[in-house]
């Protein structure tokens, strides 16, 4: 059955939207991507102050430095953060079609990937982004609720975020060594958006988090790239049931 014109129109705009913010996101995972006892990188591989409108935070990782002509790439690859981050807003707005909600998953989606991204390099979640994640979720969500036909509730969304947020601090408490307090902050926002669906949304994307990690480490202690006891970074697993619950509970609202 062929799309509706106005749904395939917004998945390739969402697409090119996502194409476009991808690009920017190589430079600052690679700023990110630091030990705890650093803010952010302050220069290239090769010694290169990022400073500056062409070396600043935003763009692929390249750089050319003013007294030279050389220039250094470094960062995740970014024809690939482009290409998956175009994906994933397409399917977007492809389960959320025209409802307003849709504008605060595109906004939130290119942020969800670049904490993946940081994540996965240093295995941690810093607060620049974590916290402006949860605040701009409840604000936008905030929002779209006063926008006619929407399909979700901002109170839920709000009880979601404390919900989900309490859910991993007790786990913190529990076992500190197991998670970071980072995966508790990235938590509020996450729990905002699932809860944005209710309460069933919430359940889903959190489930699906849990069982893609713990695919993910049953494969790796099999190829043996992993042993046992070893710290994995949560977020990108966290970020990964969040979407798919997200997608599905799109879908069927």
């Amino acid at each position: 059955m062929a799309l509706d014109p106005w749904l395939t129109a917004l998945t390739v705009t969402a697409a090119l939207w996502g194409a476009a913010t991808g690009t920017l996101l190589p430079r600052p995972a690679y700023r990110f991507t630091v030990d705890e006892d650093h803010p952010w990188q302050h220069t290239c591989p090769v010694g290169h102050p990022l400073t500056g409108p062409a070396n600043g935070w935003l763009g692929p990782a390249r750089c050319t430095p003013r007294s030279t002509a050389t220039a250094c790439s470094y960062g995740p690859h970014t024809p690939t953060v482009a290409t998956t981050t175009a994906l994933i807003c397409a399917t977007l707005a492809l389960t959320t079609g025209t409802r307003p909600e849709l504008a605060v998953w595109l906004l939130l989606a290119p942020l969800g990937v670049l904490l993946t991204l940081v994540d996965l390099g240093a295995q941690r979640l810093p607060d620049p982004l974590t916290l402006p994640f949860a605040a701009l979720a409840l604000t936008l969500l905030g929002a779209a609720a006063f926008v006619p036909e929407h399909a979700g509730q901002w109170r839920t969304a709000l009880y979601g975020a404390l919900a989900l947020g309490g859910l991993y601090f007790l786990f913190f408490l529990i076992r500190p060594m197991a998670l970071g307090f980072g995966d508790v902050k990235l938590a509020l926002g996450l729990g905002a958006v699932l809860g944005w669906y209710g309460w069933g949304a919430l359940y889903l994307g959190t489930f699906a988090g849990a069982l893609i990690g713990s695919a993910y480490t049953v494969v790796a202690l099999a190829r043996r790239r992993a042993v046992r006891r070893q710290l994995v970074a949560l977020g990108p697993f966290m970020i990964a049931g969040a979407y798919v619950g997200l997608l599905l509970e799109a879908y069927a609202a």
